[in-house]
């Protein structure tokens, strides 16, 4: 393996010290004779490759700092693989922190990422507080948000609201009236309240005698599961979950009961998981192109530091997916 070529191989092949070379690495002043020899050993060794003299020369990095709350997640996956995508078209690399569903945790990522020097932060958050906009307020990089929305920072995100109304006007096409939203806490402010309260208006706008109730869970199979007893409790048509995960876990509780999905109770989510299609039966769900997001995020930041203005369209396609979990229904339904 070829061992890294270093600013002292540079300086003992020109035959200059290593001061030297650093000024030139750095556009500082030299003679014009000690330049033509650093320049021509660079050539020589393909040092101006080099991560760190690639830094020195152009005063970037090369490095985007990402900040995201969990890594044991499908739709983080395919965001990351389209933050990676355009990154490495672009020649920068990501560094990756990971916050572990710490609101804390994650503000200490933004300020360790940007002592480290990146170029830029994308910060895939759980929600946006007072501090977050101090901290960013203050750095001398740009910043995106991806996930949450504020009209004070730079933001790409999903039309959460949207999805939700698409998925109330579906249910209610399909003639529920008795409904449980299985959400996470309005601490999540896309999840836990755009997206349950676009469902929600759905459903009752000019549907006289529609009800939602809401069950909190988080976002885990396990969670999901342990909630069905109280979901059981309201005697729904249709259980609606925030996200595909949750509809997995609610799935397998009325599975070892012998509730039939949909005969008895139709499920749906939001996602559009490749898992959802294969489960059983395949759940309805709302499909996201994380990895869309993830590309049009990268760019958004490449955008920032090159001192452009973000595209003002960053609209991300929602498509209902219609599977076997949903069925129509009369004047009967549920569990009596």
């Amino acid at each position: 393996m070829e061992s890294k070529v270093t600013i002292q191989d540079i300086a003992t092949m020109a035959g200059v010290s290593k001061s030297s070379v650093s000024r030139y690495l750095n556009n500082g002043y030299i003679s014009e004779d000690k330049a033509k020899k650093i320049k021509s050993a660079i050539e020589r060794t393909g040092f101006e490759t080099n991560f760190f003299a690639k830094r020195l020369k152009t005063k970037k990095s090369g490095l985007i700092g990402i900040v995201i709350p969990r890594i044991d997640s499908v739709t983080v996956g395919k965001f990351l693989n389209g933050i990676n995508r355009k990154l490495r078209e672009n020649d920068y690399q990501g560094m990756i922190l990971i916050s572990e569903l710490d609101i804390e945790k994650e503000l200490d990522n933004i300020n360790s990422l940007n002592q480290q020097g990146v170029d830029g932060i994308i910060i895939n958050s759980m929600s946006i507080t007072k501090k977050h906009l101090e901290i960013t307020s203050k750095l001398n990089i740009p910043t995106i948000f991806t996930g949450q929305k504020s009209e004070f920072i730079n933001y790409i995100k999903l039309d959460d609201y949207k999805a939700g109304r698409i998925m109330g006007e579906y249910f209610k096409s399909k003639g529920h009236k008795e409904i449980v939203f299985l959400g996470v806490n309005e601490f999540d402010k896309a999840v836990g309240i755009e997206r349950k309260s676009g469902f929600i208006d759905a459903v009752k706008e000019n549907n006289p005698g529609g009800r939602v109730q809401f069950v909190e869970t988080d976002f885990t199979f396990a969670s999901a599961y342990l909630k069905g007893d109280e979901i059981l409790k309201y005697k729904p048509t249709a259980i609606v979950c925030a996200t595909d995960n949750i509809c997995l876990g609610i799935l397998r509780y009325l599975h070892e009961r012998n509730i039939k999905v949909p005969d008895e109770i139709s499920v749906a989510g939001f996602g559009g998981y490749e898992i959802g299609g294969v489960s059983y039966p395949a759940i309805t769900t709302i499909a996201f192109d994380y990895e869309l997001i993830g590309i049009k995020t990268a760019q958004g930041i490449l955008d920032l530091i090159e001192g452009k203005e973000l595209e003002e369209n960053n609209d991300i396609a929602l498509e209902l997916i219609e599977r076997e979990s949903v069925k129509e229904i009369g004047d009967k339904g549920g569990i009596g």
